[in-house]
C-alpha cells in the first residue's frame, strides 16, 4: 500500500526539476478522484468540518479589529487615556504574541494533530478575552492580549492546512477561499459591535465577551470533526486514515485516496522534521517562495491601509465609522467573488491580476498626494484608490498565499515550514504597522506610497517566473511534481 517510488513518481524523475514544474503547469486540471473514472466526491460531506475550521479564522479578524472602535474607552476607564505608548502595548501585544503563537504553530500541528491543535488556538482565546472583559488595569489588560496573541498565531496556519487537506481537489480553492471571508466577518462584526462603546460606559467589555462564544463552539465541534487523513497517515495510522476518508469524500474514494496518498511516501513521513531541513536542500525552495510571498504580501501596504485608513479619510472630512464600513465591504466584496473564481481562474491569475491592480492602485493615490490634484479630485483619487487597493487585494493576494503554501509545502514538512512562512508574515506586518505613520511624515506619501507600488511590481514578477498552478490537483500530484528526488 506505501510503495515508495510509483510510476507518477518515476516518471517526473527522469526530468529536471523544472523541466517537470513546466509540464505540471501544463497538464490539463483534473479532480482528486477523476484518475479512477468515478467522478468527483461529494463537496457536501467535507463542508461542515471546513465551517468549523474557519471559526478560527472568524476570530482571528474579530480580535484584529475588536480595539479599533473600543480603544478610546478602553483608555479612559483603565486610566491610561492620555499615554500613547500604553494605547500602542494594547494593539502591537497582540501581535507579538501571535509571532511566537506561530512559529510554534508547526509542532503543535505535527505533535498533537489538527482537532488538538483547534482546542489548543481556542482555549487561550478564551482565557485571554474574559481576562480582558473584567480586568481592572492595563497590565491585566496586556496579558489578555498576549493569551488572544497567541491563540491567533496558531489559527491561520493550522486552518489553512486543515481546510486544503479535507477538501476534494476541485473545491479546494473555494474551500481555502472561506477563510479570508471568514477573517473579513469577523472584522466586520467586531466594527459593528464596537460601535456602541462611545455612547454605553463599559461596552467594550461586553465586545470582549462575545469573542468567547464562537471560541468555545470551535473547541466543542472539532470533537465532532474528521482528523486530517494526511496527518494519520504521516503518523503510520493508515486504518484510521481510511475511516476519515469514507467520512469526507464517501466510501467509493478511500481507495483511490489512499493510493494517492502513498505515491508521495518517501519513507520518511515518521521521521522528525529538523528546523535546519526548512533551509537547505529540495525543501529550501518551497519555502523560500512560501515565505517572499509572504513578505510582498505585507509590503505591499496592506496592512498600512488597514491599520490607517481612518486617518486618511478623516482628512478628507469622512467618519472614521463610514470609512471602516467602506473598507470592510470592499474587502468582503473581493473575497466573494476570489472564491467563485479560485477553482476557475486558478491561484497564480489570481495572484497576478492582484498584485497588479494593486500597484494600479496605489498610482492612483499618488496622483491623489501629487499637485496635479486638488479638492474634489484629490479626495476621489486618494480614497477611490484606496478602496480599490483592499478590493484587489482581496481578489488575490488576499485569500491566495496561505491556500497555495498548504498545497505546494510537502506534507513532511508542511506544517512547520507554514509557521516559518506565517512568522515572516507577523514579522513584516509589525514592522510595517511600526514605521508606516515615521515614514510617511519624513519621506511623504508620494513617495511612501510609490515605495508600496514598486513591491506590488515586484510581486508580480516573482509570482509570474517562481509560482505554477494548482488549481483541481490533488496534494500528492502537486507534491511529486514539485519535489525533486533525493
Amino acid at each position: 500500500m506505501r510503495g515508495r517510488h510509483l510510476d507518477a513518481y518515476s516518471a517526473y524523475k527522469r526530468v529536471a526539476s523544472k523541466d517537470h514544474i513546466n509540464a505540471f503547469d501544463r497538464e490539463e486540471s483534473s479532480g482528486l478522484v477523476n484518475a479512477k473514472g468515478i467522478g468527483n466526491p461529494s463537496w457536501r460531506r467535507s463542508l461542515p468540518h471546513m465551517l468549523v475550521a474557519t471559526l478560527s479564522s472568524f476570530l482571528f479578524g474579530y480580535h484584529l479589529g475588536v480595539v479599533n472602535e473600543t480603544l478610546d474607552s478602553i483608555s479612559m476607564d483603565l486610566g491610561f487615556s492620555g499615554n500613547p505608548l500604553a494605547k500602542g502595548l494594547v494593539v502591537s501585544t497582540c501581535l507579538g504574541a501571535a509571532f511566537f503563537g506561530s512559529i510554534f504553530s508547526g509542532w503543535i500541528l505535527d505533535g498533537v494533530g489538527h482537532r488538538r491543535a483547534f482546542q489548543l488556538c481556542a482555549l487561550p482565546m478564551i482565557i485571554g478575552a474574559s481576562m480582558s472583559a473584567t480586568t481592572k488595569s492595563l497590565w491585566g489588560m496586556l496579558l489578555g492580549r498576549i493569551f488572544v496573541g497567541t491563540g491567533m498565531g496558531i489559527g491561520p496556519p493550522v486552518a489553512a492546512i486543515y481546510v486544503s487537506e479535507i477538501s476534494p481537489a476541485f473545491v479546494r480553492g473555494t474551500f481555502g477561499s472561506f477563510t479570508q471571508i471568514a477573517t473579513c466577518l469577523g472584522l466586520m462584526g467586531s466594527l459593528f459591535i464596537g460601535l456602541p462603546a462611545k455612547d454605553i460606559v463599559g461596552w467594550w467589555r461586553v465586545c470582549f465577551w462575545v469573542s468567547t462564544v464562537p471560541a468555545a463552539v470551535l473547541a466543542v465541534c472539532m470533537e465532532f470533526c474528521a482528523e486530517s487523513p494526511q496527518w494519520l497517515f504521516k503518523r503510520g495510522r493508515g486504518t484510521e486514515a481510511e475511516a476519515e476518508f469514507e467520512k469526507l469524500l464517501g466510501a467509493a474514494h478511500v481507495k483511490f485516496a489512499i493510493a494517492e496518498l502513498s505515491k508521495s511516501d518517501r519513507g520518511d513521513e515518521l521521521e522528525a522534521v529538523k528546523f535546519s531541513e526548512l533551509f537547505y536542500g529540495r525543501h529550501f525552495k518551497m519555502v523560500f517562495i512560501g515565505s517572499t510571498i509572504f513578505a510582498l504580501q505585507q509590503l505591499s501596504g496592506i496592512n498600512a491601509v488597514f491599520y490607517f485608513s481612518s486617518t486618511v479619510f478623516k482628512s478628507f472630512g469622512v467618519p472614521s465609522d463610514l470609512a471602516n464600513i467602506c473598507v470592510g465591504i470592499a474587502n468582503l466584496s473581493g473575497s466573494v467573488v476570489a472564491m467563485i473564481l479560485m477553482d476557475k481562474l486558478g491561484r497564480k491569475v489570481l495572484l497576478l491580476g492582484s498584485f497588479s491592480g494593486m500597484a494600479v492602485a496605489m498610482g492612483l493615490q499618488v496622483i491623489g498626494a501629487s499637485s496635479y490634484a486638488s479638492g474634489s479630485g484629490a479626495l476621489s483619487l486618494s480614497v477611490g484608490g484606496m478602496l480599490l487597493f483592499v478590493l484587489m487585494f482581496s481578489l488575490g493576494a488576499g485569500p491566495v498565499p496561505s491556500l497555495l503554501l498548504s498545497e505546494i509545502l510537502p506534507g513532511r514538512i508542511r506544517a512547520k515550514a507554514m509557521s516559518v512562512c506565517m512568522a515572516v508574515h507577523w514579522v513584516i506586518n509589525f514592522f510595517v504597522g511600526l514605521l508606516f505613520l515615521p515614514l510617511l511624515e519624513q519621506i511623504g506619501p508620494i513617495v511612501l506610497y510609490t515605495i508600496f507600488a514598486t513591491f506590488c511590481l515586484l510581486a508580480v514578477i516573482f509570482v509570474k517566473r517562481n509560482v505554477v498552478e494548482t488549481k483541481g490537483k490533488s496534494l500528492q500530484e502537486i507534491e511529486i511534481a514539485l519535489i525533486p528526488p533525493q
